[in-house]
């Protein structure tokens, strides 16, 4: 498969409004061509990159987290302001393409109340978002709204915190199980 170089600037001419950046790099380059959207917009774009005649893009391969968070000077100056980057990687099967599709997230909705960003699944487009939704939920604390059934599937249902954020620590103790 290969990168769809096209389906950005087609996104772009009808998301205008909705699209924070498009990166597409040279076919022979190693960098991931990617398109940046606004979260509230999520849910239409992907709407239409599945079933739109111009993209088709039928499977979701996975979705992940990034967390940029700067926890000391050094960091900080790399990382630049903290956010959330949930990561989309879909293939079109029948088309043989790929897309990356990136939504930026505050690291919390409320920093004082830490209560979770959230971003509208995509459950009921493609199949496998179901269960990667949960996993990005559960590790690193994204909520995704309208998911049918958003629960933790890997960490147990009273586990306080996501493992995957950056600024996580680890207790001590489990149900009075020494951990270290």
């Amino acid at each position: 498969m290969q990168y769809d170089l096209e389906a950005p600037g087609r996104l772009q001419e009808r998301f205008a409004d909705s699209i924070v950046r498009v990166v597409v790099a040279a076919e022979d380059s190693t960098s991931e061509p990617f398109v940046e959207v606004i979260p509230d917009a999520w849910a239409d774009i992907a709407a239409a990159l599945r079933d739109d005649e111009a993209f088709r893009f039928d499977y979701l391969n996975d979705l992940c987290v990034v967390d940029y968070c700067a926890n000391d000077k050094k960091t900080a100056k790399a990382v630049g302001d903290e956010r959330l980057e949930v990561v989309y990687h879909l293939s079109s099967v029948s088309r043989k393409r790929q897309l990356t599709v990136k939504a930026t997230l505050p690291r919390w909705a409320d920093a004082d109340a830490q209560t979770p960003p959230g971003l509208p699944s995509v459950a009921h487009l493609w199949a496998t978002a179901e269960w990667h939704e949960c996993e990005a939920y559960d590790l690193s604390g994204v909520v995704f709204i309208g998911h049918p059934n958003l629960r933790r599937i890997l960490c147990p249902e009273d586990w306080v915190g996501h493992p995957l954020r950056k600024d996580y620590q680890m207790p001590l103790e489990y149900h009075g199980i020494r951990g270290r």
